[in-house]
């Protein structure tokens, strides 16, 4: 017992590192991403202690098809009979693949990975920050007559969300269903509140609970959608969570985000997203009618497709879509996102664009929310630059938006960063959509935003410290845990 008193830190580092080792047989054999399994060994390695906890939280994956079914919700024939209801003529693909060229090359990929199909017929309004987000949102539940979904990564029980969940109890006092989805990592609502939630009627349940007794590998798979329906018939999507940060009229610091309210058929695809998600949380054998998914009377013809990737597609769907719109794009490709983390084949596909004397432009934000996704993200702009790439950093505040306009006819608006984690783990969904109407409209956020932005010159940005430099390097050899 003396001995053990005696060298005690000596004998844990030998269990460290003797755990440790076995940790790095373990990464070895699954055969991981080379740069990921790199990132982990590091931290064993190099980082006792610390290095396993990470580890131990982050790293280990379980069987995707153990944890994660859809069979339940997608083999019920109301939603077989949905999914067939959406089926296009020939002549209306044609017609997209008139309007959008080489961009429609997107629609099949989504449709052969995870059977996305395109819609035609759809209102879409471009929503610029949490203000008006939540004006149009609390205006649609207030004349909300049936049901009422949200599935958010983040709902905090702050200014904005008491004010949500209250008129959410106002609602289900009427008798709305109303089902909530919240992930239990991002989230954040009290006892008291859920308490409340529930003497209403309200469902909620928590996303992959996270406890520390049975947390290992659960801290990776999380659930970073911002999905609303109300009665089926009304959508939104887009990057803005429930909390006074995305509210510039609650926040000290000026919060810039974008989000979507889609009226018409690709509700329903949200709807069937929303329900396999339910499915999932709540273990209930809900069964779905068709009042869930009722006639529209959309008048306008735009072309969105509802792209959804995570642990439970067998496709990185939203990254395959993002790469081939940039493969593809012919004269311009403009990009917000706040985190600029990607992998090979997104770096490769930009600078490949930009040589190619396409203009490329990014925005990211000057100041991150995250020190070392900023290191991060800073660690892959010269490569950018070199390749003649336009990189632009926002100065007014944080820029939380995740969008993408290629050649004035395509863009893209969701929950999806330019980083491994929404490319390979997290739940993410993001509205694809074809119309050059809206792809100017964003544009004009976009060129609205570069006013307060500033340009990033090579020369000037190869002249950082040596010091920042190393920090960037480190941050991105962690990118891929991150």
């Amino acid at each position: 017992m003396e001995f053990v008193k005696n060298h005690i830190w000596q004998i844990l580092f030998v269990l460290n590192y003797t755990v440790a080792l076995s940790a790095v047989v373990t990464i070895l054999l699954k055969k991981v991403n080379p740069t990921k399994a790199l990132s982990y060994i590091i931290g064993l390695l190099a980082l006792p202690f610390l290095g396993l906890i990470v580890y131990y939280l982050f790293g280990q994956e379980y069987r995707k098809n153990k944890i994660f079914s859809r069979k339940n919700v997608l083999n019920q024939s109301i939603v077989k009979r949905i999914q067939d209801e959406l089926e296009l003529e020939a002549k209306e693909v044609n017609e997209v693949d008139d309007l959008l060229d080489q961009k429609s090359k997107v629609i099949p990929l989504l449709y052969n990975n995870e059977n996305s199909k395109l819609t035609i017929n759809n209102d879409i309004k471009l929503i610029k920050n949490g203000d008006e987000k939540f004006k149009l949102l609390f205006k649609d539940i207030e004349e909300a007559e049936h049901h009422i979904h949200l599935e958010y990564f983040i709902i905090k029980d702050d200014k904005i969300g008491r004010e949500l969940l209250d008129l959410l109890c106002k609602k289900a006092s009427e008798g709305l269903e109303i089902r909530i989805a919240i992930d239990d990592v991002g989230s954040s609502i009290t006892s008291k509140m859920k308490r409340k939630l529930k003497d209403c009627g309200i469902a909620m349940h928590p996303f992959m609970p996270v406890r520390f007794s049975n947390s290992t590998g659960k801290m990776n798979y999380r659930d970073h959608r911002k999905i609303v329906v109300v009665d089926g018939k009304i959508g939104y999507v887009g990057g803005i969570n429930v909390s006074d940060a995305y509210v510039n009229a609650n926040n000290d610091r000026y919060w810039r985000d974008t989000h979507v309210r889609i009226v018409g058929e690709a509700v329903k695809q949200l709807q069937i997203l929303f329900f396999t998600t339910w499915d999932f949380v709540s273990g209930d054998e809900l069964e779905i009618s068709k009042t869930y998914f009722p006639d529209h009377n959309c008048k306008e013809n735009i072309p969105l497709q509802i792209a959804a990737s995570g642990p439970d597609t067998d496709w990185s769907n939203i990254m395959e879509a993002i790469f081939v719109a940039i493969t593809n794009a012919e004269d311009h490709v403009y990009i917000t996102t706040p985190y600029f983390i990607p992998n090979s084949e997104i770096v490769t596909a930009l600078q490949v664009l930009a040589r190619s004397n396409k203009e490329v432009k990014i925005i990211v934000p000057k100041k991150s929310d995250s020190w070392i996704a900023e290191y991060a993200t800073n660690s892959y702009l010269e490569m950018l630059l070199e390749a003649g790439v336009e990189v632009y950093r926002y100065t007014k505040g944080f820029i939380h938006a995740k969008t993408m306009v290629v050649d004035g006819v395509f863009c893209t608006v969701g929950t999806t960063n330019m980083d491994y984690r929404s490319f390979n783990i997290n739940f993410e969904v993001n509205a694809l959509i074809y119309n050059k109407k809206i792809s100017s409209e964003l544009t004009e956020f976009f060129n609205e935003d570069l006013k307060h932005c500033e340009k990033l010159e090579l020369n000037s940005w190869k002249n950082r410290s040596k010091r920042t430099k190393l920090i960037e390097a480190v941050a991105r050899l962690m990118a891929p845990i991150l």
